[in-house]
């Protein structure tokens, strides 16, 4: 059997049993420290071909987006600070020195804007482009954001629109039904592709919104991978099922409007939004304090990680859908 008959996901839980019980869980590692506090330790590899082409992306935006996709690893455990990054670089002998000073320079913008700082890394030549980048931050002690803490009754919870990515994508590729959207909408996408936003902002908003003497129980991911298969992720590691409201999706309403639209939402992936499960009163009180959340359903007593739609009952089918690798 090789890697593409197993696909991503059963590929890691096989690679599960090599670690602790529940360790590939989450979006990441959570190290106790003697302060209180927990050290959380995230890697992410980027391949030539497989997550960026000089066709669609340059080098300083480049850069931005991976340190973006780790960071958005740490604010999906629930980061309130940001340590720093390592790097390790891989690429043929014949790279242009311009090509990596201007990753490089993307990496040090995103730190500057989220916090953090360059710790260290390797380099190697090969004969494709590859950054793996560790990311650390630090969460207050017991306030992890776990995938497997969410319980029937909890609202599931957007931070923002999905599908802009996976839109930005097609125009970049000169797909023509992207091309149906206004101007306005086609930048946002390309900027949303380009440029994502670690959502480090609502883990704050988390803290300010807990209702007085709740305890903490935040059940949650990103979306790096599409939003149904984040609601399938929590609903799989917390015991649950999931309903998704299909009139409550994320999305904008010019995309809505493309054949492609609704699929983009649920599995284009790559938004880097957060997709939270939390009691009710928890969740009203953050859509409150954070303008552009919504709710997109709720956990139930169901088959684990069984995804219906809240109006038909129909199983969504593309929650088995998403970004997988050796396809």
């Amino acid at each position: 059997m090789h890697l593409r008959d197993l696909g991503e996901w059963e590929l890691l839980r096989r690679l599960s049993a090599y670690a602790p019980p529940g360790q590939f869980d989450d979006d990441a590692a959570l190290l106790n420290e003697q302060d209180g506090r927990q050290l959380v330790v995230n890697t992410d590899v980027l391949v030539e071909g497989v997550h960026f082409s000089d066709a669609t992306i340059g080098p300083q935006d480049l850069g931005w987006r991976a340190a973006a996709a780790n960071l958005s690893d740490l604010a999906a455990m629930g980061c309130t600070s940001v340590a720093g990054i390592t790097v390790a670089l891989v690429a043929p002998g014949e790279t242009p020195w311009s090509w990596v000073e201007g990753v490089y320079d993307g990496f040090r913008a995103a730190l500057t804007r989220y916090g953090g700082q360059l710790l260290g890394g390797d380099c190697s030549s090969g004969s494709q482009r590859l950054l793996s980048i560790t990311a650390l931050g630090r969460v207050a002690n017991g306030t992890a954001i776990r995938r497997g803490d969410g319980r029937p009754g909890d609202w599931l919870i957007s931070s923002g629109p999905h599908g802009l990515s996976r839109l930005g994508l097609a125009l970049l590729l000169d797909e023509p039904e992207a091309a149906q959207v206004s101007p306005e909408l086609q930048q946002r996408a390309i900027q949303a592709h380009r440029r994502p936003q670690p959502r480090l902002d609502v883990v704050q908003a988390l803290h300010r919104s807990r209702p007085t003497g709740r305890p903490w129980r935040v059940g949650g991911t990103d979306s790096s991978d599409g939003l149904a298969a984040a609601v399938k992720a929590i609903a799989a590691t917390s015991g649950c099922g999931a309903v998704l409201g299909r009139s409550q999706l994320p999305i904008e309403p010019e995309l809505a409007q493309l054949t492609a639209g609704e699929h983009w939402c649920l599995g284009g992936g790559e938004d880097f939004e957060l997709v939270l499960a939390l009691p009710p009163s928890w969740a009203e009180a953050l859509l409150a304090a954070l303008p552009g959340t919504s709710r997109i359903g709720s956990l139930v007593e169901a088959e684990p990680g069984l995804v219906r739609w809240q109006e038909s009952g129909e199983a969504l089918a593309a929650a088995e859908q998403g970004f997988t690798h050796f396809r």
